[in-house]
């Protein structure tokens, strides 16, 4: 896999799936193609991890690297969510 696109995706996902779409650079994989559109619109985290999953295997330091960066996306785990929630509950 491409080291630009690793690292890029990691802070970028939905932009570096749409430029490597458009330019068809996208990494080699078995996911079909309607599902490569919809993972890549509403799920481009899982959809850059099964990527890394199928190129490079699971106990590669990219895949866990997307993995926390994923989770902590998908959970909202930074201080400025904290932050949005304490001052709406209030």
């Amino acid at each position: 896999m491409d080291f630009y696109f690793l690292l890029f995706s990691l802070f970028f996902p939905r932009i570096v799936l749409i430029v490597y779409f458009l330019q068809h650079w996208y990494p080699a994989n078995n996911v079909p193609q309607w599902a490569d559109v919809l993972l890549g619109l509403f799920m481009p985290r899982v959809l850059i991890l099964i990527y890394i999953y199928q190129n490079m295997g699971y106990d590669n330091i990219w895949f866990a690297a997307h993995l926390v960066v994923a989770i902590l996306a998908y959970f909202g785990g930074g201080r400025e969510t904290v932050r949005r929630r304490r001052k709406r509950d209030d």
